[in-house]
């Protein structure tokens, strides 16, 4: 079983920045990044997640999000797809930091979800 990152995100820079630093930390790791709409205008597209689940060379995908409305866009691509997604509600940076770093590591998910405990996002 292998694990990569998904990144989604209402603004694309956002999602090309945060990929980029993760990617210093995490060469291994395969990360795919789904920000803004089709037009690339604020918000985000179902397309564009489907395709970065699509692209994503891992078995089981960690997703990560900025917003609500990007929640539900995750939730209904992860029913769209035959691979295994996990949808944090976690700090995007922190928690996607905290993911690719044990993920290259070679740490288990379970150990990583642990870790990721402390990032939740209060309700």
């Amino acid at each position: 079983m292998s694990l990569g990152i998904t990144l989604v995100s209402h603004v694309p820079e956002i999602v090309t920045g945060l990929s980029e630093l993760l990617g210093q930390v995490a060469k291994d790791v395969s990360i795919t990044t789904a920000g803004g709409t089709n037009a690339d205008d604020l918000g985000t597209s179902m397309d564009k997640i489907l395709q970065a689940f699509s692209e994503n060379k891992a078995d089981e995908i960690l997703a990560f999000y900025d917003l609500g409305s990007a929640k539900m866009n995750l939730e209904l691509a992860t029913e769209m797809t035959s691979k295994k997604i996990h949808l944090y509600d976690v700090a995007f940076i922190e928690g996607a930091y905290t993911a690719a770093t044990l993920i290259e590591a070679g740490v288990e998910l379970t150990e990583i979800e642990g870790q990721l405990k402390p990032l939740a996002l209060k309700k």
